[in-house]
């Protein structure tokens, strides 16, 4: 079972779009963004998806309320500033990461199988200890130049990190 991970997509919505469709190929059975979105006009971008949905706040959200309503109006959902999930038996905690020193405790503390975050816009995959930590990098592409998202195999906790074709300009 796949599970795709993305952040700090920063109102790209054409980017969204190709992350949608991306996620959808991939047959994902739950997405996890791990904050960033930033205004709440992207989140139709993300209705397209077949998967269910879970965000977390990043620390750039401009209007919280109305893009949490946004999310339920969707019928997905966003948590907070934080996330526990359980899925085929792992447990993942799901957070945005610009609080280093939380990002850091969570990570040490073993607690979960897989720790996401984003906020530093790199793409990153270690382990910690017996601790699977991830970083899908950016989809808006506006740091690094890259467009990407992760895709998590929840059985075998493999992860890769998948690189999005940026739409054609017009």
């Amino acid at each position: 079972m796949l599970i795709g991970l993305m952040a700090d997509t920063h109102d790209n919505i054409h980017l969204i779009d190709r992350a949608v469709e991306r996620l959808n190929e991939e047959e994902v059975e739950l997405v996890l963004h791990a904050g960033d979105y930033v205004s709440p006009f992207t989140v139709p971008h993300f209705k397209g998806l077949k998967a269910r949905m879970i965000g977390v706040y990043g620390n750039n959200e401009a209007e919280r309320a109305l893009l949490r309503r946004r999310f339920e109006e969707a019928g997905m959902e966003l948590r907070g500033f934080f996330a526990e999930i359980r899925f085929c038996g792992i447990r993942i905690a799901l957070l945005h990461g610009h609080e280093s020193e939380l990002l850091n405790s969570l990570i040490r503390s073993e607690v979960f199988d897989v720790v996401v975050h984003g906020h530093t816009h790199r793409a990153e995959v270690k382990r910690v200890g017996d601790t699977l930590v991830v970083n899908p990098g950016e989809v808006c592409g506006y740091l690094t130049g890259r467009c990407t998202i992760a895709l998590l195999d929840a059985e075998t906790l493999d992860c890769r990190v998948v690189e999005l074709a940026r739409p054609k300009a017009p």
